[in-house]
């Protein structure tokens, strides 16, 4: 059985390695990224590392600049859960 705290880890971490991948994947800095969303790049790289989580209006104000839907970027952590659980 997984616990709420594991659960919160494991949610934290895909989204910090979805977050990654798309940014390098979109050619952009952590500093590009917080410029272009308006967020501080210290903010980008706690998220990248999984230390926080962003909140609704943040992850659709990144989104934006990654040109990505949330829904989008939400089915790409799920996967990700998903393929780690195998």
């Amino acid at each position: 059985m997984v616990n709420a705290f594991t659960a919160g880890r494991v949610l934290r971490k895909a989204i910090a390695n979805t977050l990654k991948f798309l940014r390098a994947e979109s050619g952009l800095s952590q500093e590009q990224l917080g410029f272009e969303a308006h967020l501080h790049r210290t903010f980008i790289s706690q998220l990248e590392r999984g230390l926080k989580s962003p909140t609704v209006d943040t992850l659709y104000d990144i989104c934006r600049v990654l040109k990505i839907t949330p829904s989008e970027f939400l089915a790409r952590v799920d996967a990700r859960i998903k393929s780690q659980k195998r």
